[in-house]
């Protein structure tokens, strides 16, 4: 039973560190916040099988962060402000030319990781890019004046 609770403590806690570290898509997690969650997700897998190592112990606590998820993706799907919790909310980073900065800084954005996005869709000017958004999933939606 206590393999259980500590995979449930743990999934919340990682959930939670992930969260108030970075939106970025774990295609796009620096080294640093992927060495940080590699390791915190390390630590709370011994907290929860302890000395007990068995394979079903293991299973046990495997299982347990499975249901975890499904839950938590349950509870998403159905209550949009549990969903805005968990994944966010869009921001604007850059609005009719001007940076939000405040809003960049909270985020741990740089303009360079908007220009990025803006590149990718042809634009290498910031005067062509009329919106530049966060979006929940952590991938910058990028929205040209030439509509």
């Amino acid at each position: 039973m206590s393999t259980i609770v500590h995979a449930i403590l743990g999934y919340i806690f990682l959930l939670l560190i992930v969260r108030l570290l970075s939106r970025r898509p774990g295609g796009q997690l620096t080294l640093f916040e992927f060495v940080i969650v590699f390791l915190i997700g390390g630590v709370i897998i011994q907290g929860t099988v302890g000395k007990d190592r068995s394979i079903a112990n293991c299973a046990t606590a495997i299982l347990t962060v499975g249901l975890m998820h499904w839950l938590v993706s349950s509870i998403r799907a159905r209550f949009p402000r549990f969903g805005a919790v968990v994944d966010g909310t869009p921001v604007t980073l850059l609005k009719s030319g001007e940076w939000q900065l405040e809003v960049m800084r909270g985020m741990r954005i740089d303009r360079e990781d908007v220009m990025a996005a803006a590149r990718t869709k042809g634009l290498n000017s910031i005067h062509d890019v009329a919106y530049a958004i966060l979006e929940r999933n952590g991938a910058i939606s990028i929205i040209s004046n030439n509509r």
